[in-house]
């Protein structure tokens, strides 16, 4: 019959090899997933740029294509138009709207 070994005595030898062959192999997995993070936050934030860079060049579009046609009247729905508002002939620049999370330029 084989000697009985404590389990203690294995945990006593076992666990020094165990932290020499896990430390650098977690170390790693932990590395590559913060990176891998890194890289995915950094094209969802290129991703949002370039569809704000595209709504904004729509927009723009738009406003051309009003100017070209001479369209005055506000799609804002209270039924005015941008040169009747008693300010004897003086057009208004057309409202342009922003995107939900962005405050600056927001027509009132």
């Amino acid at each position: 019959m084989p000697p009985v070994v404590p389990p203690f005595l294995v945990g006593l030898i076992v666990a020094p090899l165990a932290k020499r062959l896990l430390k650098p192999l977690v170390g790693g997995v932990v590395k590559a997933s913060v990176g891998i993070a890194m890289e995915v936050k950094k094209a969802a934030q290129e991703a949002g740029e370039n569809i704000h860079d595209l709504a904004a060049e729509v927009a723009a579009d738009v406003v051309a294509a009003q100017i070209a046609t001479g369209e005055t009247e506000s799609h804002s729905g209270d039924g005015q138009h941008a040169t009747g508002n008693g300010d004897k002939g003086e057009s208004k620049a057309p409202k342009i709207r922003t995107t939900a999370g962005s405050t600056a330029g927001k027509a009132n």
